[in-house]
């Protein structure tokens, strides 16, 4: 089993360790591929992506972040995601149907 945490975000990846959060492997670009049955995602992944960590077996947890309209788009430190609320909430998500 290994945990990914895909961010670009040193701010991320500072909170992730003041959380004391077990993470295998940091990465930048998320190749879901690499998913296998029982490994564990942690990020901000676009919805299709995380529906397909799931069909591959894997567990997504969405860095979930109450961000003030004026710091939208800005790098956010630990601190800050600390005082934003920042959390990891699990997800199971399911495609419906293929689209056309």
């Amino acid at each position: 089993m290994t945990t990914y945490f895909i961010t670009r975000h040193s701010g991320a990846r500072a909170w992730a360790a003041q959380q004391g959060i077990e993470i295998d492997q940091v990465i930048d670009h998320f190749e879901v591929e690499s998913v296998q049955p029982g490994d564990i995602v942690l990020g901000t992944l676009p919805v299709h992506l995380a529906a397909q960590v799931c069909a591959r077996g894997g567990q997504y947890l969405h860095l979930s972040v109450e961000i003030p309209p004026q710091r939208r788009g800005a790098e956010l430190s630990a601190a800050e995601l600390d005082a934003f609320g920042a959390r990891l909430e699990a997800y199971q998500v399911t495609r419906l149907k293929e689209s056309g």
